[in-house]
């Protein structure tokens, strides 16, 4: 199997991020195409997206109002590459974010 040079693909797409608005505000800054839908949007939006971004930043009160089956067939098939992140408030936490951290990288929070 050829290496991937994934510096190069994932520049033909522009990067999309799909989420709430406040974080959405600070992606848009960055220069990313955001999206923030109304909750009966979000499966429809997430779907389109699946097919028009070569990134996806999902965030994570998103991702959890999606069918987990489909966050997890999305993030396992890595194209587009479709990242978790959590949100600017902190309101819900990144699961075991802390014990992932402390087993893999022997860090203590």
């Amino acid at each position: 199997m050829a290496a991937r040079n994934w510096s190069s693909d994932l520049g033909a797409r522009p990067p999309a991020y799909l989420g709430d608005e406040t974080t959405a505000a600070g992606f848009r800054l960055a220069g990313l195409e955001v999206h923030a839908p109304e909750p009966d949007q979000l499966l429809p939006t997430f779907r389109e997206l699946l097919e028009s971004t070569d990134l996806l930043l999902l965030g994570v009160n998103a991702a959890r109002g999606l069918p987990a089956a489909e966050v997890n067939a999305a993030v396992a098939s890595g194209r587009p590459l479709v990242v978790v992140v959590p949100d600017v408030h902190g309101a819900t936490p990144m699961r075991d974010l802390r014990e992932r951290l402390h087993r893999e990288l022997g860090v203590d929070l």
